[in-house]
Parts: structure tokens; sequence; C-alpha cells
């Protein structure tokens, strides 16, 4: 070997060996993080598979105390919701045995239990049906039923109910299968699947007349009820628990063959609902934010207003969509503003095939008027629930307050101008009259005159007919009355 090649291997072997080093330092740096992760995310070791089991049956019957108690969670969770009470009715949810066997439902199906799974379904519906029909009874008995926003939150789940399901049932059953259960989970997951609110809510529904509403918050409670079993099903079998076992082997492949079915089929409209939640929560996400970047920015040179509050959003699968925007004053959104709209409304591919409505109008320039009439509408519309006839009524009021609304009275400068014109004038005052002939309905603008002592009837009369054609030409309206003050 020539002194250049023995200098070449000198310089050869240390790379090499600094090479392996650097690749056992990076697989021990693998192996550490692996098992690193793997004590943190391991749950099978600590598991009890057989206690777990026990407990979830132990949960699943429903008589004696537990009606009882379901009935009282019912009261206490229907109380706080027409009081709009979230403490109440996160008491209510506490202390709820609806759990147990939707926990049984999801179990059985795992471990190919059909007795067990049997047993859940009829203490399952057992406990719905009679949720609904305590729930009814109160409400439908119960003086005060407003129209609460505890009681309207459920009645439209979105993405975000589905998540808290599956999540929540996922936490539950982690923490039932543990060793020594967490009871703090447990009683979370309570709280966060909120199971009682929308039967209550149901019943609410059927109480005042109002199937939509039961029909909303029976759907979230099917969600929450489907997700939870599947987020249990999918736990039992990641933890490995043992199968039952029958005896006889047709039967077995029965039961197996049913558990998987069942199994199937909950999966599917659990999938179709999550994806059709979904694409709602997409299109409302897509729909606000096209708002903000369009009709929010929107400025009028005038007395116009954009509405935020009576702004609706109205996703239909379908593709009949429709965005609703309200305007309100004297200034009107110019047509070509209107179409741009729609043009940058198509940039957003989830809305593309939704209707773009414009609502204005109101001719209103006072923001404490609109306000008036709104806090009018909203005080009453818990009274009027369900009666046709004063709802009717309550329309005939907001429409005469916004007819009178546009049609203000500058009453302080009418008042100065009349006691500099009219030296006899002592007091004036103001008030709108409505008026009927039993065909229809009007307002009446009425100026009451107060006289000053010892001015005769004939100066009245003459003063009284020069002021009625002074306020009409000074206040283009032919119908306004003057009359003296009693």
């Amino acid at each position: 070997m020539s002194e250049e090649q023995k200098k070449d291997a000198e310089t050869t072997a240390p790379n090499q060996d600094s090479g392996d080093e650097v690749k056992k330092d990076f697989k021990g740096l693998l192996g550490s993080v692996r098992k690193f992760l793997s004590d943190l995310l391991e749950i099978r070791s600590n598991t009890d598979a057989a206690a777990t089991k026990e407990s979830i049956i132990a949960d699943i019957p429903f008589k004696n105390h537990t009606t009882w108690i379901l009935v009282c969670s019912i009261f206490i969770a229907s109380i706080g919701l027409n009081a709009n009470s979230t403490a109440v009715v996160i008491g209510a949810m506490l202390i709820s045995p609806l759990m147990g066997p939707i926990l049984g439902m999801g179990m059985s199906l795992a471990i190919n239990d059909i007795d067990t799974l049997r047993r859940s379904l009829k203490n399952f519906t057992v406990m719905v049906v009679l949720s609904v029909i305590t729930a009814f009874l109160f409400f439908y008995f119960f003086p005060l039923r407003d129209e609460s926003s505890e009681l309207l939150a459920r009645t439209k789940p979105d993405i975000r109910d589905v998540l808290i399901a599956f999540f929540g049932g996922l936490a539950l059953v982690i923490a039932r299968a543990k060793k020594g259960t967490i009871a703090s989970v447990i009683f979370g997951v309570a709280i966060a699947t909120a199971l009682m609110p929308p039967l209550c809510t149901v019943g609410f529904g059927l109480a005042i007349g109002k199937p939509l509403y039961a029909a909303g918050a029976m759907y979230l409670f099917i969600i929450n009820t489907i997700f939870i079993g599947l987020a249990t099903f999918l736990v039992i079998k990641f933890l490995r628990f043992p199968m039952v076992r029958y005896a006889n082997s047709q039967r077995r492949r029965l039961i197996a063959r049913l558990a998987s079915i069942t199994g199937i089929l909950v999966m599917i409209p659990a999938g179709f609902t999550f994806y059709n939640v979904f694409q709602e929560s997409l299109f409302m996400k897509q729909a606000q934010e096209f708002l903000q970047d369009t009709v929010e920015i929107y400025q009028f040179d005038g007395a116009g207003r954009y509405v935020d509050n009576l702004t609706k959003l109205e996703y239909v699968d379908d593709g009949t969509s429709m965005i609703e925007v309200v305007f309100m004053g004297d200034e009107l959104v110019p047509e070509n503003v209107i179409n741009t709209w729609r043009t940058q409304k198509n940039e957003y591919n989830r809305l593309k095939d939704a209707e773009l409505h414009i609502i204005q109008g109101g001719r209103d320039d006072s923001e404490e008027k609109f306000n008036y009439v709104s806090e009018l509408y909203e005080k009453n519309k818990a009274e009027l629930l369900n009666k046709d006839e004063q709802i009717r009524l309550l329309e005939e009021e907001l429409a005469t307050l916004t007819k009178n609304v546009g049609k203000q009275i500058p009453f302080q400068n009418i008042s100065a101008e009349a006691k500099a014109n009219y030296e006899n004038i002592d007091a004036l005052g103001f008030s709108y009259q409505i008026r009927t002939d039993f065909k229809k309905m009007d307002t009446v603008s009425v100026f009451e005159v107060n006289w000053k002592t010892g001015v005769s009837s004939a100066q009245k009369e003459t003063d009284t007919k020069k002021m009625l054609a002074w306020l009409k030409l000074r206040l283009q309206d032919s119908t306004l009355v003057i009359k003296e003050a009693e």
C-alpha cells in the first residue's frame, strides 16, 4: 500500500465510524420517542374490562329509585330552561340517569351481547318516553312558557353538538374503563353532552303546539345518543374487551352478524348527520364572511342602516338556501350595488346556489323609535304565544308604530313657532290617535290647545282655523286635527 492510500484509509475510517454513531443515536432517539408516546397514550394496560362491563350493565336498569331520579331531573331541567338558568340545567344533567342505557347499547354491540342490547334498548325507550311526557306536562300546565335562549339553543343542532357528543362519549368510556374510575370526567361529560335539555325542549315544543321545536330538539338528542354510542363502540373495540361466547356456534355467528349489521346501520345515519351538519356549518361560516366583507361595510350617505339582528341565514341541503338582509331608513341601497353583492356572493363556493334577498324600507330616522318597536315586540312575544288574535293585534300595533315613526312631528320647533304666532295659546300638546271605521285603521295627528283665561269663543275659533291651515301646510298632513284641551 502506497503512502497516499494509507492516508485515504485513515481519513475514511473515522468518517464511517462517525456515520454509524449518528445512525445509532437517531435510532435511540426514535426508540425513546416511541416509548414516551407509548407510555403517554397507552390505555389498555390500565383497563379493567370485567369491572367496566359490570358497572355499565349495572347502570342500565330503569326502575324504583332511578325512575324517580329521572322524573325529578326532568322537572329541574324544565324549570331551569324556563327560567333561562344555566346553573339549574347543569344540576339536572348531573343527576340524570340517561347515560347508562346508551353506554349499554354501545358496549353490547361491540362485544356481541344481544341480551344486554335488548335490555338497553328497552330501558332507553322507557326513559325517553317518560322524560318527554314529564316535560310536556310541566310546560303544558305551567303558566309561564317563555321561549328562553336556553330552550331555543336546543332546537337546531350544528357541527359542534356532533363533536361534543363524540368526544364526550370517548372521554366517558375511557374514564369508565380505567382502574379506579375518574368520577370528575363522568360528571363533566354529563354536562357537556347535555342529554336532558333536548328532551325537555321536545316536551316544550309539543306543549306549546310547535312541532318543529320538538323535531329539532329530538334530532339533537338522537345525534347525542348515536355519537355517544358510537364512541363507546369504538373504545370497547380498541380496548379488546372479550366477546360474549355462545355454546351454539350457529347462534354465535348469527348474533355477531346482527351486531355488525346494527353497528353499520347506526354508523350510516351518524355519518350522514355529521356530513349534513358539517356542510351547514361551512355555509354559515362563508355567509358570515360574505356579510362582513360586503354588506356590513357599505356606507350610506343618508339615514339608512344595516340591521344585523334581523338578517337571516337559512341553509337547505337541496340548494335552496337563503341569505336575507334587512335595511332600515330613508336611503335605499342602489340596484347596481345589490347586483354587485350577488356577483360577489357567487365567489364563495358554498353560496353559489343560495338566494340573496334584500329587504329595505321602514322610513325610520330614529334609532330610539326603532329600538322601542323592537323592544315592544320582544316584550309581548312570549305573552302572545299561540294566540293568533293577539298576534294579529300586535302586528297591527307594530305597523302603526312604524308608520308613526316614519312621519315624526318636529314638535319642539312647532311649539316654538306656535308660541310666537299665537299669543292666546297657554299650552300645546300633541299625540297620535288611532281611528277605525271598522273596515280599516288609521292614525291621526292630534294637537291639543290650552287657551289663556279670558279668550273669547270667537277668538278661539278664528285662531284654531288659522292654526289648522298653518299646521296642514307646515307638516304636509291633511288629516291632522286641532282640539281644545279639556
